[in-house]
């Protein structure tokens, strides 16, 4: 687990979702979701998400017991195979049956706001906490979209999670934070947050971002009639944001297509080998 948060790479996070009603894959991957994640480490993601309820717009939630029992057999065939494991869940008891399976992650969307026992479980489990901008579940998200400025609000609110989530326990040097992109936010408020990060880095924290076949990619993608492309035609436009979130030092992505954001952080980690160091360049000046 440790290796997780040491400096390197932009991580790429693959998701998996175990569910029948995803906004990206509509359940195509449960016949044998165990080889999708297989393949997904196969491509270069360096943690599996494994998330057995949908947080798309609208979705209702399901029941504790069947999201455990969509996620847990999932994740123990994956550590099995070796594959690193994160579990996406806002509920206590997945996160605490996940980790004991291996699950290293814990990516709760909610920002423990969805289960009042998450911030106390994940104090005692050995793992990485993923804390998110959350204002509220699926089926009212999107009427809580509502900021004057949404950068400063976002990094408030992630603020005070951040330290109920530490004054229950939490070590801070576990705690990865994500700004929520989408959740409870329009397209406007999605690039205003992804064009600020900077805002949201001084916490001197990971950043992970999940921009991966978003609404709001969709609607930038538009066609001159409007029409919206199904969410796997977003997925060039999600490379990108991947590239200049790695360029701005991102901690992780997640991401629906492994492969083609695996290129774009190699191309940034290449680009950024190439540059001459501001030293050198003085060296080189003060020479000539």
């Amino acid at each position: 687990m440790n290796d997780l948060l040491t400096p390197g790479p932009t991580r790429v996070v693959g998701v998996l979702n175990v569910t029948p009603d995803s906004f990206s894959d509509g359940g195509r991957h449960t016949g044998d979701p165990v080889a999708r994640g297989v393949a997904l480490h196969a491509a270069g993601a360096a943690l599996v998400d494994v998330g057995g309820e949908s947080t798309r717009p609208g979705a209702a939630r399901v029941d504790a017991a069947e999201e455990l029992r969509r996620v847990l057999p999932v994740v123990e065939g994956l550590v099995a195979a070796g594959v690193p494991v994160s579990v996406d869940t806002m509920r206590a008891a997945t996160a605490r049956a996940a980790v004991a399976a291996g699950a290293v992650v814990v990516n709760d969307v909610s920002g423990g706001l969805a289960d009042e026992d998450m911030a106390a479980t994940v104090a005692g489990l050995d793992c990485v906490y993923v804390l998110s901008h959350w204002r509220g579940f699926s089926d009212v998200m999107n009427s809580l979209a509502t900021y004057g400025h949404v950068v400063s609000e976002v990094r408030a609110e992630l603020s005070a999670r951040l330290d109920a989530v530490t004054s229950a326990g939490v070590a801070r040097d576990r705690v990865v934070l994500d700004p929520g992109l989408g959740f409870a936010k329009a397209a406007e408020h999605d690039w205003k947050l992804l064009g600020d990060l900077d805002l949201l880095d001084r916490f001197g924290l990971p950043l992970l971002i999940g921009a991966s076949r978003k609404r709001f990619l969709g609607a930038l993608l538009a066609g001159p009639d409007g029409v919206v492309p199904p969410p796997e035609a977003r997925d060039t436009a999600t490379a990108v944001v991947t590239a200049l979130a790695a360029e701005r030092g991102a901690w992780g992505v997640r991401v629906h297509d492994v492969a083609s954001s695996v290129t774009a952080v190699r191309v940034v980690d290449a680009w950024r080998g190439g540059r001459t160091p501001v030293t050198s360049l003085g060296m080189e000046s003060e020479a000539s």
